[in-house]
């Protein structure tokens, strides 16, 4: 049985909204008790990966599922331009961001990093076509 299951559009250069789906994702699961400590994770790895999304990618989808066993996952899917070189991107202080993400204090190079230090799964697809980042956390112990 799945607790949570939602579904989210973001839109490519949307910074105005920047971060709100990741701050309702975790008034969803502050809602339900998750720990502090654990919304902390989610609300980092889910606005960095929010934030890429707007600044990297053409915009995409995140889904959300909780499951009753505790298995949160987040899925991130956009249709490109995809990812040239993850070791790189993965990389602390790596950046491709362009300028205007740089004016408006985005783009420090930290996100993928983040992303993966913080997650208890971390699985990243990339080419042409798109990018899918599958990032999971184990919410109840």
């Amino acid at each position: 049985m799945q607790v949570i299951n939602r579904q989210f559009v973001v839109e490519r250069d949307d910074y105005a909204n920047a971060g709100k789906v990741s701050s309702q994702i975790k008034q969803s699961l502050n809602q339900i008790g998750i720990p502090g400590d654990i919304l902390r994770r989610v609300a980092v790895a889910s606005y960095e990966a929010e934030i890429n999304m707007i600044i990297h990618a053409w915009g995409g989808t995140i889904s959300c599922t909780l499951e009753d066993n505790g298995e949160l996952t987040l899925v991130f899917k956009d249709p490109g331009p995809g990812i040239p070189d993850i070791e790189k991107a993965l990389t602390p202080g790596w950046s491709t961001a362009n300028e205007k993400a740089r004016q408006l204090g985005f783009g420090a190079g930290m996100g993928l990093f983040n992303i993966k230090r913080v997650s208890d799964h971390f699985d990243i697809q990339t080419s042409i076509e798109g990018t899918t980042l599958t990032i999971g956390f184990m919410v109840i112990k």
